[in-house]
This record gives C-alpha cells, sequence and structure tokens, in this order.
C-alpha cells in the first residue's frame, strides 16, 4: 500500500477513511493520508515476525551499527522533517530542529549502550555457571505522540531495535506525513522488515495492540493507555506506557517571587503547554502570592503580545483547553490573562493565568495541554505539599524553596516518578523514571529502557560428572 501523503485534489473513494491534515496556523488543509486497511496491518506485524528471527540474531554491535547509520540519516534529513513538523503540529520550526536534534543524539546513545547492556552473574557452585541473558521480546508495536513526534520515536525505536526487536511504529494521526517521513529515513539503514511505519488513527492503533506482538509502547493519553494496557493483559504482551500528567508546581515562602513566576511561565506556557511534563497547576504560599502572581501574569501577557507563542496542534485541542478554562471560569476562577478564544484563522489560544483556583475545577484535577497556569495560594508549605500530592496522576512535580528540609519533605511525600527541585525542567543525560497511577507504567527511556524490551533467561552451566576408573574404556 502506497501510504505518501498525497493532495486533496487527488483523492477519490479514500477521502472518507484517510487522515485530513490542516495547518494549525491557518486552518488550511495541507494533505490527505490514506489510513491503511486490516489486511494492511497484519500484513505489517507478519513481516516484523519473519525479520525477527534474523535481527536478534545479529551481534548488538552490528545493531548498534544500524542505529548510528540511521542516525547520520535523520541528521541529514533535519531540514524536510522540520519542515512537516512545523507544517502539522505547528511547532516552530527551530524547537522542531532541536527536537530532531535531540532524537539523532538519542539514537547515537542506544547504538552505544545497547552493545554493552548485559545480564548478571550468580554465586553458586564454584564448578558451574550461573548468570542471566537479555534476549529480545520479538515484535514490538510502537504508538508515539505528535507533540514531541521525532525525539520520542527515536528514544523508543532506538531500544526497541538494539535490543533485537523488530518495530512496527505507528506515529499519531496528528502528524502522519511527518511519521511517515521519519520511517522512511530510518528503515534503510536496516533489514528489510525491522522497521516498518503504519500512519492511521484510533483503530489502526487497536489492531496493532490485539496483533499478537510481543510488547507494545505507547507514549499518550491516560484513557488510551488503559485501553491499551488491558489489551496487552489479554495478549500477552509487555506493555510500556507514559500517559497523561497533571503536573504541580509548589513554590515555598522563601524563593524570590520573580524567578518562580519565570519558572512557572516557563513550564507552563512552553510549546504552548503541550508537554507531558508541563506545570499543569501550581501552589504558591500566600506570604509570596501577590508578586508572583503579578509576574506570572506579566509573563503570559508578554508572550501574547509579542507573536512568539505558538498555535495548538489543532482546533480539536483547543477546544479542550478552552472547554476547562471555562470550566473554572464558572466555578469562580479569575482569569487576569488570556482565558479566550481568539478571533482569526488557526488554533490558536492565550497563554492564560488563573487566579482563585480550586479543586473542583478541572485544571486542577485533570490534564490541560495547553498554555494554562492555574493558581491556588495555599497557607503553608504543608498544605501545598498534600494538594501537590494529590490526584490520580503520578508524571512529575517541581518544588521551588530555599529549604533542604522542604526540599527533602517533598521527594519523599510526592507520589510521582520524577521530583524536581528548583528546576522546572532539565535533568542529566540518560536519566529515566517510572511514571506512577494513571500516568502510566514502566521505564519510558534512558537505560533501563532496554530492559523494557527484553526477557531475560537464567541460565545454569555445569560440568557432567567425571568418568571413574571402573568405567574407563
Amino acid at each position: 500500500m502506497d501510504t505518501k501523503a498525497m493532495p486533496i485534489a487527488a483523492q477519490t473513494a479514500s477521502n472518507h477513511a484517510g487522515i485530513i491534515v490542516r495547518d494549525p496556523r491557518t486552518g488550511e488543509v495541507l494533505w490527505s493520508v490514506p489510513e491503511p486497511e486490516p489486511a494492511d496491518v497484519a500484513h505489517a506485524v507478519k513481516v516484523a515476525r519473519e525479520a525477527a528471527g534474523g535481527w536478534a540474531a545479529r551481534p548488538a554491535a552490528e545493531r548498534g551499527a544500524g542505529l548510528h547509520a540511521a542516525a547520520r540519516a535523520m541528521k541529514a534529513a533535519a531540514a524536510e522533517l522540520a519542515g512537516l513538523n512545523a507544517s502539522e503540529t505547528g511547532r516552530p520550526v527551530e524547537e522542531a530542529l532541536a527536537g530532531i536534534d535531540a532524537g539523532v543524539s538519542t539514537l547515537v546513545q542506544y547504538a552505544e549502550l545497547g552493545p554493552v547492556h548485559r545480564g548478571h552473574s550468580l554465586n553458586g557452585n564454584r564448578f558451574a555457571s550461573d548468570y542471566t541473558v537479555a534476549e529480545p521480546r520479538g515484535v514490538a508495536v510502537l504508538l508515539t505522540p505528535w507533540n514531541d513526534p521525532v525525539a520520542v520515536a527515536c528514544g523508543l525505536i532506538g531500544a526497541a531495535l538494539v535490543t533485537g526487536n523488530t518495530v512496527v511504529h505507528k506515529p499519531s494521526e496528528r502528524c502522519p506525513r511527518l511519521g511517515e517521513a521519519l520511517g522512511e529515513v530510518l528503515a534503510p539503514a536496516f533489514p528489510p522488515g525491522v522497521l516498518t511505519t503504519l500512519s492511521g488513527g484510533a483503530g489502526v492503533g487497536k489492531l496493532l495492540t490485539q496483533a499478537g506482538v510481543d510488547v507494545i509502547a505507547h507514549v499518550g493519553s491516560s484513557e488510551a493507555g488503559a485501553r491499551i494496557a488491558e489489551a496487552g493483559l489479554l495478549g500477552g504482551a509487555h506493555v510500556v506506557r507514559e500517559n497523561g500528567g497533571n503536573d504541580p508546581l509548589l513554590v515555598d515562602r522563601d524563593v524570590d517571587p520573580l524567578w518562580a513566576a519565570e519558572q512557572a511561565a516557563i513550564g507552563a506556557f512552553s510549546n504552548s503547554g503541550q508537554i507531558c511534563t508541563s506545570v499543569e497547576r501550581i501552589y504558591v504560599h500566600a506570604d509570596i502570592a501577590r508578586p508572583f502572581c503579578a509576574a506570572l501574569e506579566a509573563e503570559a501577557a508578554l508572550r501574547n503580545s509579542n507573536g512568539t507563542l505558538a498555535p495548538l496542534v489543532d482546533t480539536r485541542m483547543r477546544d479542550a483547553v478552552h472547554a476547562h478554562v471555562a470550566q473554572a471560569r464558572e466555578l469562580g476562577a479569575h482569569a487576569v490573562e488570556g482565558g479566550s478564544v481568539p478571533e482569526g484563522p488557526g488554533a490558536f489560544y492565550p497563554a492564560t493565568v488563573l487566579l482563585e483556583c480550586t479543586d473542583r475545577m478541572q485544571v486542577m484535577t485533570e490534564e490541560t495541554f495547553g498554555p494554562v497556569a492555574p493558581v491556588q495560594v495555599v497557607a503553608s508549605f504543608e498544605e501545598g505539599l498534600r494538594q501537590a500530592a494529590g490526584g490520580r496522576y503520578g508524571l512529575a512535580a517541581t518544588v521551588l524553596t530555599g529549604n533542604i528540609a522542604h526540599a527533602q519533605q517533598a521527594i519523599a511525600a510526592l507520589p510521582v516518578g520524577t521530583v524536581k527541585i528548583n528546576e522546572v525542567f532539565g535533568g542529566a543525560p540518560g536519566g529515566s523514571a517510572q511514571p506512577r497511577g494513571v500516568s502510566g507504567h514502566g521505564f519510558g527511556y534512558g537505560p533501563e529502557l532496554l530492559d523494557e524490551f527484553s526477557r531475560v533467561k537464567v541460565v545454569h552451566l555445569a560440568a557432567p560428572p567425571q568418568q571413574s576408573a571402573a568405567g574407563a574404556p
């Protein structure tokens, strides 16, 4: 099946089943990408299954060499990929290029980590050997998102391939041509059938999760993740999920409120709030609430006035974001900046600051995934920590404090995979985390991701008994 994007004018009967992509900045139709039929999905899994044995048998260093070649090819195609990212998701080209650079680095990282991924020796009989061997799981289905589409995909693709799995990758239906182009760039670095890309929506994803594969890795919403987890349980696949977040930011009384507002704005408004670990709710100590809120309002106003805030990925996403804001305002929140859908084309939404928020509001309890900073004032650090530790999500949390005791208290109390102290974004290369609650399960990146794509076999190797002299010929 030809999965190349085709101009709308060239579409006929496939229009009803295709993916229509619009420019988030103008609302104009860019192209249509036809979706695969169920037989195409089954064929892709069959091809991956047939290639699995040969790919698993190759030395890890050879698989790593393939990733190095893929990284070089992707670096050469960076401009094309960044342009598609900007067209389909509205992300600025400079940021899209940074995501591609991150993807290249990730492929190189796994190319180097794969050959040194090792088992463990065990203490047993001195005349025997006991150890573990890491083996690939088999066929991996990778379901990746639109908000950082290249970097996230490269992490999962790199870890899956270097550990000897074959891959069927389904990019988000919100950036299908970018996903296909990424596959066209990467696949030639590997033998046929090792890496296959299928565009499509939720129906294609459902077929892939029910196709009898060995591992499913998903980055996306918690609702979709729950369905995928159930499919994996029923089908016997190992499932790795990094899903939604409702990440809190807790601002202590002893920090500079202007600096804290800068951190809050970076966390809430970067990529128009479309980051898994965006700041989604803010708890600020009453002692510095007034200057903090004024500075945060100014940060939002600056972004709204200088034209740097990119659109949301589409109007469907904008409608969902605005529904959260509207509900909060109906329940008493005060929008001191933003909070309304702008006139004009595209899927733009302003940086929004909501004050007087409560836990009755969806902006404080659910993932909004837009440039919205809802603020609740708390009387003490302890009250803020209790609020920050609540909810069903468990992706990440940030605490701004100059009190080491408060920092240690927060680290112990927050039920999340990542706790960040005094910096909303950052971290050492190669870091990893395990989401909690409805935010997912398993390590989604870092060296530990190699373990997620591997099965462990325990080996006990003993010598046969020596023949006695009487039994010798």
